[in-house]
């Protein structure tokens, strides 16, 4: 399965479940959708209707260092002593972007000895490998190592898509989702639909793959992939790099899709080749009908791009959905008066930091060079792994970045997540940077809600920072050299693979102990990074009744804005601490402020996680009331757990986005839609509701029945309404609710050695 397992790939497994499903539906399948199919625990009985939940055996599991500490702790309590399936630790978040690739290193490596400890102690115990911190970012490592056509695997991070641009199904899922994985139970999945992507031509002169999945983000939304697996097909697919797709892929997140992915093409295998996989390129190369859709399989929506036609593409600011051709992004800054100058520029990133990337906008800084020239803006540079760094050490790149001002930062996440040590700009500060990420929303990178933060390709954001100026347009417009005269940029270029092979670097991988039973856990009782979790309370089989509303929500609400990242990672590992952060960014439906609700029984304000304590301190469960969309974003459990810590049992929402939804049914917590939207509107952020029906939601004959009942009491008058509620729980999700979370649901379901075959 890779060079680092003794697991084996087997495409004659998921052959003989296809052939199964093939005669149940008599149709031809997607790519999506033979892949899905053939990990099916039991693809005899299984129901295949739209909307059922899959009961599915992931091939593998992958985790970062931030969630990975919760999803181990809750493994603890699962009962079992070695993971069912390979799986993996990445020390990629916890490094923040100060002074340079080396000292931030060694900086994270001391502020987060413990945690770090712990992630490399348990994953020598329960037979994962680790990934020391420096080695690179969780989807560039599994990329390079893991991934391989018809995959199943599971990711603690909404970018774990990624991996499909190597034909992998790739799913990010919260760390309750990873236990499922890691405990060997059978894994769910809501049946998606599959759009399918058709991409006819070839990319032309500055058009990228990034332009590719801007301006699909532009034309469905944030939300619009949503339930939705996004397949690209069509002749231009086989023109794209496989890591160009794994670009693609990756920032399917962005519009809400479970997951993205492309069928088996020639450069995959040519990644595959360069990467060491030799093996599993031709195990590829033999099974070419399996790992694309039939022929005649039908899509359930079709968008067709024209990649001769497409231009490059900038989005921002503070979503990632508002896509702009460049020749009309400068007059979108002029007319909106966002801030012309560039105060930095950052490449690299999960997204886009391969060997094609790094040759493309090297290619551009070489050209600035030759004209004597360096960045106007701050200029960073983010190699996504050690042996992309090592690569472009040798073949000069990183030198050709370093001369026009860039600063090499460490083979992780940083500034793309908020771990970056800001020091050109002060909170409040009005100003703009363009980046080669995947997210934009407000405070992301550097913690400015002032900072206007824009994404776009690697070359495009090289040319800005040499401008020094957003509505820079390279295809079109003139910069002057170091002694007056004009000069045009010309197209980038370069190589799509390294032609000396890629340089491996230091070794930063640590293969699971041979001896487990030797290694010993402890958790320091008074440690303020590490906390063992309790399991939560079982539902009492009693209606929800006056409850407090914490906060309704207004607009957009984030998992960044319901747990933010940054400065807060380094307490992922510690519920209580964390839990500080609840909401603080979400804003007040009733007084229009970021972190500010009153007390609605002592009538005092607070921040919003000091009155959820005063809550739960007097007893009191309480819900929160949500917009649309509530939860995009990051694949962040803890904005699940910190509620449910805190006494959480209902969210009540216009929408929710599908990871978020799912981290909260896992933690027991009720995700819950208003049947008529219009019912947000008649609630107060004062009032106090009551779930009154909840005995309809877990009796067998009410089965199907998806309504609940919610009353409101008004604060103004007292007076009473009702209103309907929805709810996508099915008969396991439910058991959850009642054992009040699934991990005590597979407690009791492991200690009762209830499990099934894996595919091996």
């Amino acid at each position: 399965m890779s060079n680092y397992d003794t697991a084996t790939i087997n495409y004659e497994k998921i052959s003989t479940n296809l052939e199964t499903v093939r005669k149940r539906l008599k149709k031809p399948l997607t790519y999506a959708q033979k892949i899905l199919y053939g990990h099916l625990v039991d693809p005899h009985n299984q129901s295949l209707s739209k909307g059922d939940y899959l009961i599915l055996s992931p091939d593998r599991l992958a985790m970062q260092d931030a969630s990975a500490q919760t999803a181990i702790l809750q493994f603890m309590l699962a009962g079992t002593t070695k993971t069912a399936v390979p799986s993996t630790v990445h020390c990629d978040h916890l490094i923040v972007a100060k002074q340079g690739a080396k000292k931030d290193v060694e900086t994270a490596i001391e502020q987060n000895k413990e945690v770090f400890q712990f992630l490399h102690s348990t994953s020598q115990k329960y037979g994962m490998g680790f990934w020391k911190p420096g080695s690179g970012i969780i989807h560039q490592i599994v990329l390079e190592n893991y991934a391989f056509p018809g995959c199943l695997m599971l990711g603690t991070d909404s970018h774990t898509p990624n991996a499909g641009g190597l034909g992998t199904i790739a799913i990010g899922v919260g760390g309750a989702d990873a236990v499922d994985a890691m405990a060997g139970i059978g894994w769910e999945l809501k049946n998606p639909s599959i759009l399918g992507v058709k991409l006819v031509g070839k990319l032309q002169g500055w058009a990228s793959p990034k332009d590719v999945i801007l301006k699909l983000a532009g034309t469905l939304s944030v939300q619009g992939g949503t339930g939705k697996i996004i397949e690209y097909f069509g002749p231009g697919a086989e023109t794209l790099s496989c890591t160009g797709m794994a670009t693609i892929c990756n920032m399917g997140a962005e519009v809400g899709a479970t997951t993205s992915v492309f069928p088996y093409t020639e450069s995959m295998s040519r990644y595959l080749r360069a990467t060491h996989r030799s093996k599993i390129a031709e195990l590829a190369d033999s099974q070419k009908n399996l790992l694309n859709s039939d022929e005649g399989a039908e899509y359930q929506e079709v968008i067709e791009i024209n990649l001769s036609e497409l231009e490059p593409h900038i989005n921002g600011p503070f979503t990632p959905d508002l896509a702009h051709p460049i020749s009309k992004f400068a007059q979108a800054v002029k007319k909106n008066n966002w801030p012309d100058t560039v105060s930095a520029a950052l490449i690299g990133s999960c997204t886009n930091s391969s060997y094609h990337d790094m040759e493309r906008a090297a290619s551009i800084a070489s050209q600035a060079i030759e004209r004597g020239l360096t960045a106007k803006s701050n200029f960073f540079v983010t190699p996504g792994s050690e042996q992309i760094r090592a690569t472009i050490l040798r073949d000069a790149q990183q030198k050709t970045f370093e001369s026009i001002g860039g600063k090499v930062l460490a083979n992780a996440c940083g500034p793309c997540i908020g771990q970056w040590h800001r020091e050109d700009t002060k909170t409040g500060d009005k100003n703009s940077i363009v980046s080669s990420y995947n997210r934009n929303f407000s405070k992301r990178n550097d913690g400015n809600p002032a900072t206007h933060a824009f994404v776009a390709s690697p070359e495009i954001v090289t040319a800005m920072a040499i401008a020094g100026s957003l509505s820079f347009n390279p295809q079109t417009d003139k910069l002057r050299d170091k002694s007056g005269k004009e000069f045009s940029f010309t197209v980038p270029e370069g190589e799509e693979l390294p032609s000396k092979g890629f340089e491996i670097g230091e070794e930063t991988y640590v293969a699971p102990s041979k001896y487990p039973d030797s290694i010993q856990i402890q958790l320091d009782p008074k440690s303020n990074r590490l906390q063992a979790l309790q399991p939560f309370s079982a539902w009492d089989g009693k209606d929800m009744l006056d409850l407090p509303i914490l906060i309704k929500v207004e607009g957009k609400c984030t998992t960044d804005h319901i747990s933010p990242a940054g400065s807060w990672l380094k307490y992922k590992g510690h519920l209580e601490n964390i839990s500080n952060n609840t909401l603080i960014g979400a804003v007040n439906a009733e007084n229009k402020k970021v972190n500010e609700v009153e007390n609605v029984f002592t009538k005092e304000v607070g921040t919003v996680p000091d009155v959820a304590r005063q809550y739960k301190q007097s007893g009191k469960k309480w819900v929160v009331i949500g917009d649309e969309n509530y939860g995009e974003g990051s694949a962040r459990e803890h904005a699940a757990l910190q509620p449910r810590y805190l006494g959480c049992v209902a969210i009540i929402s216009r929408s929710f986005a599908r990871i978020h939804e799912t981290n909260l049914k896992k933690q027991g917590i009720l995700p819950l839609t208003f049947e008529d939207p219009k019912d947000y509107t008649r609630i107060s952020g004062k009032d106090s509701v009551s779930i009154v029906d909840l005995q309809n939601l877990i009796n067998p004959t009410a089965n199907g029945n998806k309504k609940l009942t919610v009353r409101v009491k008004k604060h103004a008058d007292g007076q009473t309404f009702e209103f309907k509620v929805l709810h996508t729980m099915n008969a396991s999700q439910i058991e959850w609710f009642k054992a009040g979370s699934a991990l005590n649901f597979i407690a009791k379901t492991v200690n009762k050695s209830v499990s099934y075959t894996h595919l091996r």
